[in-house]
């Protein structure tokens, strides 16, 4: 079988996506308006993505290490039910989701060394056009589309091809 052949089937088992916020739904970039609040620009076609994903049966779980307000709103917007801000150990996060997901069953979409720790866990690693190169050397697969530009899009519909039998 072909490797290609191979990662479908990973992409087949996945059940709960969890996905970084600064570089993946965003370009990395951050921006503050006139008296310090922060500003966050998301792509339509992301939300719409994970959308997709969760009316298919796929949870999406938000781990981040800042805290950002925008980033609950989108994520109120988008139906996402688990989103955890401010947190320094993703890997804490990731381990209480190994209690009721198996390693195949979890996809990981990082874009930072800080996503590392959960690569080393994940069943299916994901990172955008734009992330560091030791993310990239680890990652599975490699959107084309930069975070922030259509990346989670890209991989939504990569994941869903694989249910349509």
């Amino acid at each position: 079988m072909l490797d290609y052949e191979k990662f479908l089937l990973k992409l087949k088992k996945i059940k709960i996506l969890i996905t970084d916020v600064d570089g993946v739904w965003t370009p990395g970039t951050l921006g503050y308006i006139e008296g310090g609040e922060e500003i966050k620009y998301f792509h339509v076609h992301d939300g719409y993505g994970l959308k997709m994903l969760i009316e298919n049966g796929i949870e999406v779980v938000v781990v981040s290490t800042r805290y950002s307000d925008a980033v609950q709103k989108r994520c109120r917007e988008l139906g996402i039910q688990s989103v955890f801000q401010g947190i320094q150990n993703k890997e804490e996060i990731l381990n209480k989701l190994l209690e009721k997901y198996t390693q195949e069953e979890i996809g990981v979409i990082g874009d930072d060394i800080l996503d590392l720790p959960l690569f080393a866990k994940a069943g299916v690693k994901f990172t955008v056009a734009n992330a560091v190169q030791t993310v990239k050397e680890k990652a599975d697969y490699i959107t084309a589309a930069s975070g922030g530009a259509g990346a989670l899009r890209e991989i939504a519909e990569l994941i869903l091809s694989t249910r349509k039998d």
